[in-house]
């Protein structure tokens, strides 16, 4: 048996933790960027804790190519010692992207998978901090930044061991009161990254240990924040999605990740709302194809969504299905996903880097009847 381990020098968990951000920045130097979401307001104390030698930029939606490209015209010049981001996975990722391509020689097209030339980074990233307000992508403890193309139709990946962020903050106060919708989408997303893990063909002990046992809790916080805030619930959702994170980071996810690569690319929808669509239909079409050990890690995580969904173990996928759609989770059709794609996403997911972790090998026709199920 051999594996690596990586993940942040430092994570911070727990409320109140966001003070620090401040001076844990300025142990990188005193000049830095502050990416953020749409509401400024959000980070306004940050960026006058920090001073005049903060550039503060806005991603107020995720990141492409051209967005990327801009921002770097924009912050090479201001020659800062490290990135700080605050926000949702998008804002992480636009952050992590920066950090890594501020100090790199070349063109973001020489770095980036699939549809650019995959070659490592030239140099160093930047000191990378990230802090969350989200639960869901993990995107604080992961070494790559998911980038849209849409003259592609795809989203690709940045990634490179180095961008793994120099310090997570994980507050899950940040996370309080956020909208229904996107704790919905978010939590769905959180759960696929403790499932997806746990089944892949790349999983180890340490990937187990953080991921099995993160699922019951978080499945059991998402619902209950369905009724209402909840402190305790918003702080186990937070857990599981910070080991989601370090569980995607070490061990990969599958199909339903392949999928959103995809889907996401051609329709704009929002990540985690497609994962959340996914999820069922991609569980019950890997248990029904599995074999061996991989079918027996397949059970165990059916046999739990069975616990806290209180329904029979054979039909844990459906009801975990029925449960996000009744809660107010949109189906593919309704996030633009035509019949008439279904045969061209599966092709295209199928080359996906996140479905290489899958625990089965699915056919095309696997696929397309995954995308049905889920529209």
């Amino acid at each position: 048996m051999s594996f690596t381990i990586l993940q942040p020098s430092r994570i911070l968990f727990g409320r109140g933790l966001a003070a620090q951000a401040v001076g844990l920045a300025r142990g990188f130097g005193p000049r830095g960027v502050v990416v953020h979401g749409a509401n400024p307001a959000r980070v306004a104390a940050v960026l006058g804790a920090l001073g005049p030698d903060t550039l503060a930029l806005c991603c107020a939606r995720e990141p492409t190519l051209a967005m990327l490209e801009a921002a770097l015209s924009t912050v090479r010049p201001f020659h800062p010692d490290w990135v700080l981001a605050i926000g949702g996975g998008a804002v992480l990722d636009f952050g992590k992207a920066l950090a890594a391509m501020i100090p790199a020689p070349g063109e973001l097209m020489d770095h980036l998978e699939i549809v650019g030339k995959g070659l490592p980074l030239a140099a160093a990233p930047l000191p990378f901090l990230a802090l969350p307000t989200t639960a869901g992508t993990g995107a604080e403890v992961t070494k790559n930044a998911v980038i849209g193309l849409p003259d592609h139709g795809r989203k690709v990946s940045l990634r490179d061991d180095r961008m793994i962020a120099r310090v997570a903050i994980i507050d899950p106060a940040l996370t309080d009161g956020c909208p229904w919708p996107v704790t919905l989408a978010s939590g769905l997303d959180a759960v696929t990254q403790v499932i997806e893990p746990y089944v892949s063909v790349k999983a180890t002990p340490y990937t187990d240990a953080i991921s099995l046992p993160a699922i019951a809790p978080g499945l059991r916080a998402l619902m209950r924040l369905q009724y209402g805030e909840d402190t305790s619930a918003r702080d186990a959702l937070a857990w599981t999605s910070l080991c989601g994170g370090l569980a995607l980071a070490n061990a990969g996810l599958g199909v339903v990740h392949g999928f959103a690569s995809v889907i996401g690319g051609t329709t704009g929808a929002a990540h985690g709302a497609i994962c959340g669509a996914l999820l069922g239909p991609v569980l019950a079409m890997n248990r029904a194809r599995a074999t061996d050990q991989a079918r027996a890690r397949l059970e165990q995580v059916c046999a739990i969504l069975a616990e806290v969904l209180d329904c029979p173990n054979e039909q844990a996928p459906a009801a975990l299905s029925s449960w996000a759609h009744g809660a107010g989770l949109a189906r593919l059709s309704s996030l633009g996903v035509a019949a008439s794609d279904h045969a061209a996403l599966a092709t295209a997911a199928q080359s996906a880097s996140s479905s290489r972790g899958n625990p089965v090998a699915l056919s095309n026709l696997d696929l397309c009847t995954i995308l049905e199920q889920a529209g």
